[in-house]
């Protein structure tokens, strides 16, 4: 395992800002980032950016990675329409990588059953189905509940990603 490579997701729809901002806070950060997707090519975000996926998402490839990041925007809907991305989604959280998801991100967490009891936030029209999850809604711009970390929106991004590269730097 690389243990400086950081896997983030892509579908059409994604909040750009919610992409780009992540991708290169990491790549700052010295991490491998790689784009996972449900196969390799194209896609277009929510404001029109063309984005590219190097990777199709491998439930088997998780011990490649240290931590996995969701954006959000209308992507996390597609995300949950498939099995490999949640089945990695899954295995990701429950080998304890850090697994961090905003906006409408959760929508994937839920979909792969991991927050059942677990302090969560994001954007204010999932909240109910958060809650309807099982967990803990506290609608603070970032939330973190042991390796998973949650944010409202991208004006929480600075401080979700802040943190989060702060619970990398403890595991590399």
């Amino acid at each position: 395992m690389d243990r400086k490579k950081v896997a983030i997701l892509l579908e059409d729809f994604v909040e750009d800002v919610e992409f780009i901002y992540p991708f290169y806070r990491f790549k700052e950060e010295g991490y491998i980032v790689d784009v996972l997707a449900p196969r390799v090519g194209e896609f277009t975000g929510k404001k029109g950016l063309i984005f590219h996926s190097s990777h199709r998402v491998d439930p088997d490839a998780v011990e490649q990675y240290i931590a996995l990041f969701i954006p959000g925007g209308y992507a996390p809907d597609r995300f949950r329409r498939d099995k490999e991305t949640i089945e990695f989604i899954r295995r990701m959280y429950e080998s304890g990588k850090v697994v961090g998801a905003i906006c409408h991100g959760p929508w994937a967490l839920i979909s792969a059953g991991i927050i059942k009891g677990k302090r969560v936030t994001g954007f204010f029209s999932i909240k109910d189905d958060i809650q309807n999850a099982g967990a803990i809604y506290t609608g603070k711009p970032v939330e973190v509940d042991g390796n998973l970390i949650t944010a409202t929106d991208p004006k929480a991004m600075p401080e979700m990603l802040k943190i989060m590269t702060a619970m990398l730097r403890e595991r590399v």
